[in-house]
């Protein structure tokens, strides 16, 4: 199979792979997993595992590292030092401890192969680690980043991330031979340190003043050019230095974060990072020899169970004696018992450093990937385990639901506030003083804490579930307002409340107007663009100091509102915008030369809404404004402004200018 045919195979396969995933709601990178299985050596043989593909994959946990240290800031660190440096700090550290302790006594008690201690400690390692990237994603989407059980979760995954980087140092030092392991050891600790200490102390100046020098140039190409340049040239630096490629990208993203650039730089390397991850996911599920797994599924199956079990009983021990309920204990060692992504980059690099035999490295992989395969179903039945497990979690529940309903028993023609951040708090306060009662329902227990003891009408519960809402009294409520911007989660209260009270008006906020008409089909009687909305005010503010009388700019503003956004939905792209997505509306000006066939027809007659085109507003001559109707007739010089998304927009244009 020649370069293209296996390139087009891989692109074939990704999208095959996503497609299903996406329609099945489940993480894209499981996804990446089968197709690579399927299509690999040891299943349907379509592509080989060559070294090229491999050495290609490796960029892959460069980004993926690049960007772990983008995210990685002290802030962040001190706001959750209690999880990170708590939780996340025991369990790495028993995780390898017990592990290794396990692999190296089993033997005096099991019939099973005998491992040196270094093999034993750079299983553990592997072992320690969960999958941040489907983890994050599904907590993502069941809006519980925010809950006692999802700050555990985060903190934890947040110090995996932080111990990768000492492992990265570790384990090709453990591969030493024994007469040379210390000295190896002591080698790799001083150059980690040495590179490290001058890339920090004097790294971040020079960082900054790099990327200003680059950023002034205002070349979109020249940025993203600069910043595959930094990350791969800090890898090779400390892969030079007897390190691995991963350490040298971690340190380039935590350079960066420290700069204004750290925003700018996450938009323009996602692609990259998204693109070669999910190249990587794919030769891993290339390496496994599913028929040796076929032959040994008793020792695989062994494997999975085991690891997994160990990890949730010991993440809920340990939560539980750092002082969180049962119920969240257990919640938080389901989320965590799998096996992750970088677990994955340490079984490898053991591989390659000669601490695995093949025998061993199978039956690992074989379990490692089946138990990331089943992290998404873990975690969706994760409220019926612990239900069924924890009775005190039912009782809970009950209270909790007791709760919201002893608030809202007496109310009704009330709001229900659905997340109780600053701009609820602000809706509660214009309602309250208006006389007019609510219910805010938030999932951060600090905030509804400080927020109740202040005299607010707030409560814990999750807005996005029947039960919650059922208990605010939506079915006696005047109207459900959703205050966070997040689409799947509006989506899913607009279902909720349609199903249940069709009567009740929901008012959406979202961040623009690109799910504007999606919300609207799902029952949203408002839908609040902040970007639109922030477009209003900064006009009727500017309206107002150039001498326009408030009366007219009140009506003008209520005017926009009242036509649904039409001059506001889009706008006109420039040079130093951002990329722009295909599905977004964007404004056009579109100015009619002499002798164009539009000249002479009427505006009806263009038929430009049968392109997905509307016609905003049409100047003559560059002077007044002519009202719109189908009977106008176009003339030289007209100038038309239209919206529409990027492909009708350009036929529109070559309608509106053919000769």
């Amino acid at each position: 199979m020649d370069t293209l045919e296996l390139t087009l195979l891989y692109l074939l396969a990704a999208v095959v792979g996503v497609v299903a995933c996406r329609s099945l709601k489940l993480p894209p990178m499981l996804g990446y997993l089968v197709v690579g299985v399927m299509i690999g050596p040891n299943a349907l043989g379509f592509a080989e595992n060559s070294d090229a593909v491999r050495h290609l994959a490796e960029f892959g946990v460069v980004f993926l590292m690049f960007v772990i240290g983008l995210e990685f800031n002290l802030p962040k660190l001190r706001a959750m030092r209690a999880h990170v440096f708590g939780l996340g700090l025991f369990q790495v550290v028993l995780t390898i401890a017990l592990a290794s302790a396990g692999m190296l006594l089993l033997p005096a008690f099991v019939r099973v192969p005998q491992v040196s201690w270094q093999t034993a400690i750079a299983l553990a390692g592997a072992l320690a680690m969960s999958s941040t990237a489907i983890v994050v994603k599904l907590m993502a989407e069941r809006l519980e980043l925010e809950t006692e059980h999802g700050k555990r979760v985060m903190g934890v995954l947040l110090f995996q991330d932080l111990a990768v980087v000492p492992l990265l140092v570790l384990i090709p030092a453990l591969g030493s031979k024994p007469e040379a392991l210390l000295g190896a050891l002591t080698l790799a600790l001083l150059k980690a340190t040495v590179l490290i200490a001058l890339l920090l102390t004097g790294g971040q100046r020079v960082m900054r003043w790099w990327l200003t020098l680059v950023a002034r140039r205002r070349s979109e190409e020249l940025f993203v050019l600069n910043l595959l340049l930094i990350t791969l040239g800090l890898a090779w630096l400390t892969e030079l230095a007897g390190l691995s490629l991963a350490l040298g990208a971690f340190i380039a993203g935590m350079l960066i974060s420290e700069t204004e650039y750290k925003h700018q730089v996450e938009t323009d390397i996602r692609p990259f990072h998204d693109i070669l991850l999910g190249l990587f996911f794919i030769t891993i599920g290339m390496m496994l020899d599913w028929r040796w797994v076929a032959q040994r599924w008793g020792l695989v199956a062994v494997l999975v169970t085991m690891p997994v079990l160990f990890k949730l009983g010991l993440v809920t021990l340990l939560s539980r004696g750092l002082g969180a309920s049962m119920g969240v204990s257990l919640r938080t060692g389901l989320y965590l018992a799998q096996a992750g992504e970088f677990g994955i980059v340490l079984l490898t690099l053991s591989q390659q450093n000669g601490l695995l035999s093949p025998a061993l490295f199978n039956p690992i992989l074989a379990s490692m990937v089946l138990s990331m395969l089943a992290t998404p179903f873990i975690i969706m039945g994760s409220n019926a385990i612990v239900m069924k497990l924890v009775s005190s979690e039912w009782l809970q529940q009950s209270l909790q639901m007791t709760s919201i309903a002893r608030r809202a028993i007496n109310t009704s023609g009330h709001v229900i506030i659905c997340g109780y951040g600053r701009t609820g708090q602000t809706l509660g306060r214009m309602l309250e003083h208006e006389g007019i009662p609510y219910i805010a329902l938030d999932l951060d227990p600090d905030r509804v804490r400080q927020a109740a003891a202040g005299g607010d009408s707030a409560v814990f519960g999750d807005a996005s579930r029947l039960q919650a809402l059922m208990a605010a009294g939506l079915a006696r409520a005047s109207a459900v307002v959703v205050t966070y911007l997040d689409v799947p989660g509006a989506m899913k209260v607009l279902a909720v409340s349609r199903a249940h009270a069709p009567q009740v008006p929901v008012i959406v906020r979202t961040q623009d107007d690109r799910e504007l008409d999606k919300l609207q089909a799902a029952g949203a009687a408002e839908v609040v663009p902040e970007a639109l909305e922030g477009s209003l005010m900064l006009a009727s503010h500017a309206l107002a100091l150039v001498g326009v009388p408030i009366r007219r700019v009140i009506r003008i503003v209520q005017e926009q509102r009242d036509a649904r956004y039409n001059l506001l939905r889009g706008y006109f792209h420039g040079a130093d915008d951002p990329p722009d997505d295909p599905g977004a509306e964007r404004l056009a000006t579109v100015t009619l030369p002499r002798g164009a066939s539009a000249n002479g027809r009427r505006l009806g007659e263009l038929a430009l809404h049968g392109l997905g085109v509307r016609v905003l507003s049409l100047r003559r001559g560059g002077g007044r404004t002519l009202e719109l109707r189908d009977d106008l007739a176009l003339q030289d010089g007209d100038t038309l402004v239209l919206s529409g998304r990027a492909e009708p927009l350009a036929l529109a244009e070559e309608k509106l200018l053919a000769v």
